[in-house]
């Protein structure tokens, strides 16, 4: 990732920026009424609206698209790492593991291309080893390798994806292991932060792929290491809840102390979302930007947009504010409609391209967000947004074997080179937003699961397998796990895993203290078909919460008939985009938490309600801000004094907690 503009900055200039603090709100108020007010208004942004039958015409555009890329690496790159697509050359740029084929896999079967799947994942099982000596980067080979090896795992073995391989045994799952625990080191410091020069991202961003593994291979210590990196990293947060970029691994000090939600910081979010959302919203937005602040005071140190900043209209859609992200969304895709891409930064104060960050390397975010704001909201306007985005590549990036970097935004000079995310996630996100439209026909969408998204966009659907420990049993044909408290007891594949370092989960509670173990006594070992207990919805895949409220009822009728033994009742928190969010079964507070730390006791699911923006109080001038500064680091300690005197641990992470 690129380093943000701040290190490059000598000391006197980057005090003479916070001095001139005041001066960046006005261009950015020039800057929002100049640039997206075209966007707002959907008729005069657009000529033409995407009709359903264009959205079909796009969405096979987009295969192609797809094919024209994986061709060219598979015809004149493979097996290296990644395609030049200028020179039709293949580059080792990760590990030399033909990581363009391994996070390609689950591309490969969202477009159900079953022949091909088949064989990449079989080529991938007989001839990738990580027996080599390899400097690589754990957050990297994290969300690429491990991530895609995971999702073409539960794919392939899932007779339910409709892409279930009759020869497979479980060897990408096998790969998987083989190469977590050769990251397993990394993780060994004295605080447990991922070693190399960790940003927060790195460090913050690896807890769901790691549990994944755990929860497959009932090995505990894959999800133990990264929710302690995780952990880590938020317990160092400053006064205001905010998180640096980069922070020491050794003395735990923050080495870069501005905190954003774009580069070196973005992806950490999708993790602590329900913690550290509202001082993001209070001290970074500036409607509808995003700035850069000091992590301890909140002043404003670099008013600048970067790409990476585009995830996060997709995340507030998951989050359940979508107001102010149509509004951030239409302030990020009029940078696009400016230059034909959006640069790696575009500077707020001077509404130019920032130097130094001329680039766009092929990024998903802004593509992301589009998808997930169309799927809240129908809007046909997010499908005027995917159109433009795709002419943009088709006539800009486009190049003989693939697609390429454009090295300047301005000139559209091309570069030789295509990251492996393109056909991951950039042609993934784009093709799934036509294809919502068209009526769609892909295992997101009419699949037997809800899948999460990764941060690489890799598909890991929420079986049993993955799911909370509080939760058994999901759709009909499950493996019922009746005896808790074995770590997490996932089927046979599990025990092909297990060795010294799986240590087990303490058999987990309902909210009423009655182990499931007792609930489930009835189903002991592994049960094939309807498990007892089940509401409709959890036989159909769909995930549940136990809320407060949730209680168990027995059911006193004939023993014969377990399904109505007992009924667990269901809380799905929905959101307007059909997106499903899991919250952790705890004990809730009766009352509204007073701060941010205080709220981490309490089982929240992220919705419009319970997610404040908060940005009405956020203040604009240096001297309310030191008030406000004061006022947050006295109540914090005074919140600091509560939850030590209860002792409570905050509750960790937004897909596995």
């Amino acid at each position: 990732m690129p380093t943000s503009g701040p290190d490059a900055m000598q000391p006197a200039l980057r005090r003479r920026r916070r001095r001139r603090r005041q001066g960046f709100l006005l261009p950015f108020a020039c800057l929002s009424a100049a640039l997206i007010a075209a966007a707002l208004l959907p008729g005069a942004a657009f000529a033409d609206g995407v009709t359903p039958s264009e959205a079909r015409r796009l969405r096979d555009e987009v295969k192609d698209m797809f094919y024209h890329a994986f061709d060219g690496y598979m015809q004149h790159a493979f097996p290296l790492d990644e395609l030049r697509p200028l020179s039709c050359q293949g580059e080792d740029s990760l590990g030399g593991y033909a990581l363009t084929l391994i996070d390609s896999l689950d591309t490969l079967a969202l477009l159900g291309d079953k022949e091909r799947f088949d064989a990449a994942v079989e080529w991938v099982g007989k001839n990738v080893r990580f027996d080599i000596n390899k400097t690589v980067s754990v957050f990297e080979t994290n969300i690429r390798i491990l991530g895609g090896l995971l999702s073409a795992h539960l794919i392939a073995s899932d007779y339910a994806t409709g892409m279930r391989i009759q020869s497979y045994d479980d060897q990408l799952l096998h790969l998987a292991a083989d190469l977590a625990q050769r990251l397993l080191p990394a993780f060994d410091t004295p605080t447990e932060l991922k070693y190399q020069i960790t940003s927060t991202a790195g460090g913050g961003t690896l807890t769901l792929e790691f549990g994944v593994l755990s929860r497959l291979t009932n090995d505990s210590v894959y999800e133990r290491v990264t929710k302690n990196s995780v952990r880590g990293i938020w317990a160092r947060r400053s006064k205001l809840d905010l998180v640096g970029a980069h922070i020491n691994v050794f003395t735990g000090e923050w080495t870069q102390k501005d905190a954003g939600i774009g580069t070196s910081i973005d992806s950490f979010y999708e993790y602590l979302l329900k913690e550290a959302y509202k001082a993001a919203m209070h001290y970074l937005h500036h409607d509808p930007w995003y700035v850069e602040v000091n992590m301890n005071s909140g002043a404003t140190v670099w008013p600048l947009f970067n790409s990476l900043q585009a995830f996060w209209p997709g995340l507030q859609v998951l989050a359940g504010d979508v107001d102010p992200a149509i509004r951030t969304h239409a302030a990020f895709f009029s940078v696009w409609k400016k230059y034909g891409f959006t640069p790696e930064g575009f500077n707020l104060a001077t509404s130019t391209v920032q130097n130094g960050q001329r680039s766009y390397p092929l990024r998903p975010e802004l593509i992301e967000s589009t998808y997930w704001l169309f799927k809240a909201t129908r809007d046909y306007r997010y499908l005027d947004v995917g159109r433009d985005i795709l002419a943009s590549l088709q006539y800009g990036a486009k190049c003989p074997c693939g697609y390429c970097h454009i090295s300047d935004v301005e000139t559209h000079q091309q570069d030789d080179h295509m990251e492996s995310f393109f056909l991951a996630e950039t042609v993934k996100y784009l093709w799934l937003l036509f294809d919502l439209a068209a009526g769609p026909d892909n295992i997101v969408e009419n699949g037997p699961y809800k899948y999460i998204f990764s941060t690489e966009g890799h598909l890991l659907p929420a079986t049993p397998q993955i799911a909370l420990l509080d939760e058994h049993c999901l759709y009909a044909g499950a493996f019922c796990n009746g005896t808790a408290g074995h770590g997490y007891g996932t089927g046979d594949s599990s025990n092909k895993h297990q060795n010294a370092n799986s240590v087990p989960f303490d058999d987990s509670r309902t909210p009423s203290n009655q182990s499931l173990s007792n609930i489930l006594s009835t189903t002991r070992g592994y049960i094939k078909g309807v498990c007892p207990g089940l509401t409709h919805a959890q036989k159909l895949g769909i995930s549940y919460s136990a809320e407060e409220d949730n209680s168990i009822q027995q059911n006193s009728g004939s023993s014969e008939n377990l399904d109505e033994s007992y009924v667990i009742k269901s809380s799905v928190q929905a959101q307007s985009s059909s997106v499903i969010l899991i919250s952790h079964p705890v004990a809730s507070q009766t009352e509204e938490p007073t701060s941010g730390r205080s709220q981490y006791n309490a089982n929240i699911v992220a919705t419009a309600e319970s997610v404040g923006t908060d940005t009405a109080s956020a203040s604009s001038h240096p001297e309310d801000l030191v008030k406000e500064t004061e006022s947050v680091s006295e109540q914090k300690e005074i919140n600091d004094k509560e939850i030590a005197s209860q002792g409570s641990q905050p509750t960790e992470g937004r897909y596995l907690t």
